[in-house]
């Protein structure tokens, strides 16, 4: 995967040295495409996301985000019990 990466970023700095390419990305237009096709996969992630939540809402299931902030939880709970239980003896 690295040797993959390591000759896109070649191959794309090889693109931008090209005169022809420098022309066109000061097009605006072409800038505005290429900033919404590099932005593309994040708001599908997020789209994706958030549709995962409503399912798991209407399923009646816990989102991770819920979990996590349960175990955040029940591990504050436990400290304050075991405190609690540490002053009741002394």
């Amino acid at each position: 995967m690295s040797e993959l990466k390591k000759n896109l970023m070649k191959q794309g700095m090889k693109l931008m040295s090209d005169p022809r390419v420098m022309k066109l990305m000061q097009d605006e237009r072409v800038m505005k495409a290429v900033m919404k096709a590099m932005s593309l996969p994040g708001r599908a992630q997020g789209l994706a996301q958030e549709q995962a939540e409503k399912i798991a809402k209407a399923m009646a299931l816990a989102t991770e985000d819920e979990v996590k902030d349960l175990k955040r939880t029940v591990r504050r709970l436990e400290e304050e019990i075991a405190r609690m239980q540490k002053d009741s003896k002394k």
